[in-house]
């Protein structure tokens, strides 16, 4: 018997899915979405072995959530388009509003307090503007390098503490990290507001910033 077209779609819509259904994959995607890599260094970033890192992205290719190109030997891979990232915080979303457990997980990252509601983008872009902000990148300084928003500082949540005096104890500070599922920031806002700081998160993270189309830079921390 002959699949229908509606089987037919529905399968495809199965495929990609299916594709999101393993946390390394969403941990491959959320690396995708700082800018395009390698299989080796993907797989030194989520902790994976090379050729298991190389079946997962077979998977998200065959789901047209990634695509990749060669150069030389290597196999470089990227995410398709702004979809896929609309896609993976869609996800987050879903889970966040209706996945009890993750509202715990969450909580906890705040010592069961709830979090001040995140700052939106534009929020951002106009402070940043009047330079009434102190923005926080919690990435690591080589995906900083890559792409940050411009102004921001670069800062690891192990020296976070150490930063604190240089910090404006009078200004707002709003943090960001990686993205959809990056919980860097969450974490960096509960150290800060312990110590009394006002600080918050970005709504989304770098690559959410650059997909609206707004400003970043490239470079590596000022000495």
């Amino acid at each position: 018997m002959s699949t229908s077209p509606k089987t037919a779609l529905l399968e495809e819509y199965a495929l990609v899915a299916r594709a999101l259904s393993a946390p390394a994959r969403l941990s491959l995607l959320e690396q995708l979405a700082q800018g395009e890599r390698g299989v080796e260094a993907l797989a030194d970033k989520t902790g994976l072995t090379i050729a298991n890192c190389s079946q997962h992205l077979q998977q998200l290719r065959r789901a047209a959530l990634v695509t990749s190109r060669r150069d030389g030997k290597a196999v470089i891979y990227r995410l398709t388009d702004g979809h896929t990232l609309a896609l993976m915080d869609l996800l987050r979303i879903v889970a966040e509003r209706n996945v009890a457990q993750v509202e715990r997980i969450l909580r906890g990252l705040s010592d069961g307090q709830d979090a001040p509601e995140p700052v939106s983008r534009d929020e951002l872009a106009t402070r940043l503007a009047e330079g009434s902000v102190t923005v926080l990148d919690m990435r690591p300084a080589d995906e900083y390098a890559s792409a940050h928003i411009p102004g921001a500082r670069n800062i690891t949540l192990a020296d976070l503490e150490r930063m604190l005096p240089s910090l404006d104890p009078h200004a707002e500070i709003v943090a960001y990290c990686r993205g959809p599922y990056c919980i860097y920031a969450h974490q960096a806002v509960a150290a800060l507001r312990k110590h009394g700081l006002n600080a918050k998160r970005l709504d989304g993270g770098l690559p959410e910033w650059r997909e609206d189309g707004r400003p970043v830079l490239a470079g590596a921390i000022p000495e």
